[in-house]
């Protein structure tokens, strides 16, 4: 697939996936000559289950956003009557960043309380994947930290996949990312030098390797800097990427580490055109998180595949804004979040009162491409054979400028580019 840029690439059988009738439809009133004897429509709640990395090595509310908005999205439907009359039920854990802790989560919330689906996932180390999908149990909506969801049936990311998920990450363990991104800051501002800074780190190195190959395809000239993940040298990298002359820096860290890197950044006198960071640091934060870095605060850019959670001119990201009022801070994953249980709402509908595990798989299953009203590019499932060689893909662009927030950079259904699909191992 054509991945948007994301906050790190980490890391039982898969179950085969079959067809399981779970979806009846609603026969006319004419059809119950006894009422009496008609069997009522369940009115008890369904519940879903929220697995999350609130607590984690790399700070407690780095995961907690695809949470926190699903919940809302949730408790607004909940106010509105539900669904065709049944709460939805939300149980949520954490794993506290562990693939230990999200085996333990996994199992309470599929094996022990029954949860019709899991939205929203956010995990650190999806380690309970194939347990998830063995019991054949959706996971809409999650967060690809890993590959988790390019390898199992039954676990639906929120930027989908085209890999043929049959127990094997991609296709052979190898999956595909593509280059809108660098084509984007290439073609709209000029760039040809970039630095890529990650940690020595399984995820983030792994992910730094794939836009590395990716800056070099689109013809950049690319430095490399590695930092330390317990005890990073960020000076050190700031000071070579300005001897460098780098106009664009990319990372593969956590909204910590950027802050640290752009302070660096200021204390060295480097000045780049872009600062590009990924979805998972595109908050509302930015004032506070950067606040010895101003001159590059004002040039950060986030690029990802959801709609800015600023452009309240749209009707959908209006009324996520109006259920998050009571919240004080605003990111990017938790309008992603709203998104996932918005998926999971109308595949449940689509149930007609029976919600089973069977009926919201065959929805997220079908031959058609989701946007949530138009807050994600489409996303689709598909399952092929070999992947593609070249696609076109889209991206969703801001910038933050101090005295508006983030600002969007053309609307995200039109940076579109027909760019080349790296293979990478995960």
């Amino acid at each position: 697939m054509s991945r948007p840029v994301r906050a790190a690439e980490a890391l039982a059988a898969a179950a085969l996936l079959v067809a399981v009738a779970g979806c009846g439809s609603r026969l006319p009133e004419s059809d119950f000559e006894n009422r009496s004897t008609a069997p009522a429509p369940s009115r008890a709640p369904v519940r879903v289950g929220i697995i999350t990395s609130a607590t984690s090595p790399v700070g407690g509310s780095a995961f907690t956003g695809p949470r926190d908005g699903a919940k809302a999205y949730f408790e607004r439907l909940n106010a509105r009557g539900g669904i065709d009359g049944r709460k939805v039920e939300v149980r949520t854990c954490d794993d506290g960043g562990s693939g230990v802790g999200n085996n333990e989560c996994v199992h309470k919330l599929v094996e022990e309380e029954r949860v019709v689906a899991l939205v929203a996932t956010s995990s650190l180390d999806y380690a309970g994947a194939s347990r998830v999908s063995a019991a054949r149990v959706p996971d809409v909506g999650g967060q690809p930290i890993g590959s988790a969801y390019d390898t199992y049936p039954h676990l639906y990311g929120i930027y989908g996949s085209l890999a043929p998920r049959n127990g094997k990450p991609g296709w052979g363990g190898k999956l595909i990312g593509g280059t809108e991104v660098y084509r984007y800051f290439k073609r709209e501002q000029g760039a040809r030098t970039a630095a890529v800074v990650s940690y020595n780190q399984a995820a983030s190195a792994a992910y730094a390797r794939l836009v590395t190959r990716g800056l070099k395809a689109e013809g950049y000239k690319v430095i490399t800097e590695q930092v330390d993940f317990a005890l990073p040298n960020f000076r050190a990298a700031a000071a070579d990427l300005k001897e460098q002359g780098a106009d664009l820096v990319f990372d593969a860290m956590d909204t910590h580490g950027n802050a640290q890197l752009c302070e660096a950044m200021d204390d060295v006198g480097a000045r780049v055109t872009a600062k590009v960071t990924n979805v998972q640091n595109w908050t509302s934060t930015v004032s506070e998180d950067y606040k010895d870095a101003p001159r590059c605060r004002n040039a950060l850019w986030a690029t990802g595949a959801s709609r800015n959670y600023e452009d309240t001119d749209q009707p959908a990201v209006r009324e996520f804004r109006a259920a998050m009022k009571g919240h004080k801070e605003l990111s990017q994953w938790q309008l992603e979040g709203w998104a996932a249980a918005m998926w999971f709402t109308d595949a449940a509908k689509s149930c007609r009162g029976d919600v089973t595990r069977a009926c919201v798989d065959r929805f997220m299953n079908r031959d058609a491409s989701y946007t949530a009203r138009g807050l994600l590019l489409p996303v689709t499932y598909e399952k092929r054979a070999e992947p593609p060689g070249a696609r076109r893909a889209c991206v969703s662009v801001a910038r933050w400028k101090d005295s508006e927030g983030w600002v969007t950079q053309g609307d995200m259904s039109d940076n579109c580019f027909t760019v080349p699909q790296l293979s990478y191992q995960p």
